[in-house]
């Protein structure tokens, strides 16, 4: 046998075996749970604004007599000093309760219920989806927002996971997805998630092992874990499943 064919043999059987162990971890990183944030990649942040940064002020301003922007400096005032390193920065029931705004708070987001705007392509995105996997919401908001916010999209998730409600975590760490998966029973490799923040839709889930992709729907950003919305998502996720 000539040495070019020896070669040839030996290099042939090393891709065989290259794709055949690339095969293998393929399999075994299956997408099973797709995950996606809330605000900025489900529905725009405007109900959000609303309620801290319109509505509290108002009920403020309404309860002592002041002028709405005085009212929204001290509001805000209180916010710093709380912190967003705080739980109760999130907690909309203590707002109330700190600023004495009396009244349900319930109410209030209720009557907010038409500022939640989904993004134009996520209800096909997410019907197309769910034929084939499990959809999650994991969230950095509180659960009280969620639940107005989802609308009727509720029955396309299994499960909605809020950092701050369920694990006590004002952000999504480590260890709130590491949580998630094993609330889901998947390993982190079994599970793709998308949001608009850098650090905790992107580079946080993507330290534990989960495939991440950062939501950019301003168009600044070009890489390969970037998406521009839900649809070049989807696109990621077929093309991954398709290998």
């Amino acid at each position: 046998m000539k040495i070019v064919d020896v070669m040839g043999f030996f290099l042939t059987c090393g891709i065989v075996k290259f794709l055949g162990v690339l095969s293998m971890e393929i399999g075994l990183r299956h997408i099973k749970v797709l995950s996606f944030d809330m605000e900025g990649t489900l529905v725009d942040p405007y109900f959000s604004r609303l309620i801290w940064e319109v509505d509290i002020p108002r009920l403020y301003a309404e309860q002592r007599g002041l002028g709405l922007e005085e009212a929204r400096e001290r509001v805000f005032k209180e916010y710093r000093e709380v912190g967003e390193e705080r739980v109760e920065w999130y907690d909309v029931s203590y707002w109330f309760k700190r600023l004495e705004l009396g009244g349900d708070w319930r109410d209030l987001l209720e009557s907010r219920r038409d500022a939640c705007r989904l993004y134009p392509e996520v209800r096909g995105v997410l019907e197309r989806l769910r034929e084939r996997y499990t959809l999650i919401v994991t969230s950095n908001t509180i659960r009280e927002f969620l639940e107005v916010q989802l609308l009727d999209l509720k029955p396309l998730f299994t499960r909605v996971f809020s950092a701050p409600s369920d694990f006590g975590e004002v952000k999504k760490s480590p260890e709130v997805y590491i949580r998630v998966c094993r609330e889901l029973d998947v390993e982190p490799e079994e599970m793709a998630h998308v949001g608009d923040h850098p650090k905790f839709d992107y580079e946080v889930p993507r330290m534990v092992g989960i495939r991440a992709y950062h939501l950019d729907r301003e168009y600044k950003l070009r890489g390969e874990h970037i998406v521009h919305n839900l649809e070049d998502f989807e696109k990621k996720i077929r093309m991954i499943e398709s290998i």
